[in-house]
């Protein structure tokens, strides 16, 4: 055998020793139907199904009257607010508050992202007066209260201009009416391009504080990629390119003594405290703040909290599908898996022990998925017996 030959012959014989292993055809067959399956647990109800617009957030009285609000966002939206008679979702509190007043950006809802009754006979409606995320229209981001017996507006507050940015996004609301003559709201700026933050106002006075503006708990986790039904939630960035959808401050909640508010970014898995008073004060710096903010550890990435009367806090978990509860003690149990929980957003308890919250397939928009809208209506306006009652505010 010639020296220059050598090489093909070993090259034969490899090829020849990997394949005789494979000699014999592997077969296969589609997975069976009832092969052993992720498994969903407990008992989901479903209170509404919306075959229109998407709502983002629900709120219950406390004599049972359930509110929704839907965003313009890009959906056909024909009333930002509405409430549910009857098995129907009507506009409230009229059709005419519906409307963006072109005049008076202070008058009208432009695009209302929460709702929030108080516990005192009021339901409180957040105005972004940002539709589809654009900067907020100048006087147009307010607060409005809606008597519940009469149905008439009975209070109107514009944020002032010192908490307000032109990527501010506010996004959710808890009420203490045990500090300040007529109490105190809690809000979380959830922008998408700019610092997040907690808002502090005085709902007798209007005065309002932007605190831990762009401190890490406020601000999208660098590190973190949203992954929902095993995709990952992605966006277009500034230049062309893919990249985490990121949004700030979001979720929050009040303890039952109105002393720690609780809050979470929607980019993060983290649970955030701080102490209300902190909060509230002026005179404690922006330095001495942040370092008083505990990290509570991971709770899974969430849309939406609430706190109950006995001490629990209750989160969203969407990349999950999921709903979970951290215990006074800081331990979390998963209350309910069902793969029919798409985007768990927004949370309520009621005075029948449920614990209300919207599945609105959020993450499958035409932004994150390609351009292409994978929203199969309807959404759903689900709820969970958990036997708590909500958090008192006063």
């Amino acid at each position: 055998m010639r020296m220059k030959t050598l090489p093909a012959v070993i090259a034969l014989l490899s090829a020849a020793a990997f394949v005789a292993p494979f000699a014999h055809a592997i077969n296969a067959v589609a997975l069976p139907a009832d092969a052993p399956a992720d498994r969903s647990f407990g008992k989901l109800e479903q209170v509404h199904a919306f075959y229109d617009a998407m709502p983002t957030g629900v709120t219950v009285s406390e004599t049972g009257r359930i509110f929704v609000n839907f965003p313009r966002w890009g959906d056909n939206v024909p009333f930002t607010v509405g409430e549910i008679r009857d098995g129907k979702v009507v506009a409230y509190p009229n059709a005419a508050i519906n409307k963006e007043n072109p005049n008076d950006p202070s008058d009208g809802l432009i695009s209302v992202q929460s709702v929030v009754a108080d516990g005192q006979g009021r339901v409180w409606l957040l105005d972004t007066a940002a539709p589809g995320f654009a900067d907020p229209k100048p006087r147009g981001a307010k607060l409005v209260a809606i008597d519940l017996a009469s149905n008439k507006v009975v209070k109107r507050l514009v944020f002032p201009d010192n908490v307000m940015l032109p990527s501010t996004y506010v996004n959710d609301m808890r009420f203490d009416f045990r500090n300040g003559a007529e109490g105190t709201v809690y809000l979380t700026d959830s922008s998408l391009r700019g610092p997040g933050a907690i808002i502090v106002m005085d709902i007798a006075s209007g005065r309002a504080m932007r605190r831990l503006s762009g401190v890490p708990a406020t601000s999208v986790d660098p590190a973190f990629v949203p992954v929902v039904e095993g995709l990952p939630v992605m966006v277009e960035g500034a230049d062309g390119k893919p990249k985490p959808l990121g949004v700030a401050s979001d979720g929050i909640a009040l303890s039952a003594d109105g002393q720690t508010l609780y809050f979470t970014p929607l980019s993060s898995r983290h649970l955030y405290a701080v102490s209300t008073a902190l909060l509230r004060d002026a005179s404690v710096s922006e330095q001495q703040l942040a370092a008083a903010v505990q990290d509570l550890g991971e709770k899974g990435a969430s849309d939406g909290m609430e706190a109950d009367a006995d001490g629990a806090v209750y989160a969203g978990d969407y990349e999950h599908n999921s709903i979970r509860k951290r215990l006074p003690d800081g331990q979390w149990q998963t209350l309910v898996h069902d793969p029919r929980l798409l985007w768990p957003d927004t949370l309520s308890i009621g005075p029948d022990g449920y614990l209300y919250f919207i599945a609105n397939q959020l993450h499958r928009q035409a932004a994150f998925r390609g351009g292409q809208d994978q929203r199969q209506k309807p959404y759903s306006l689900l709820r969970l017996k958990i036997d708590a009652a909500p958090a008192p505010t006063r």
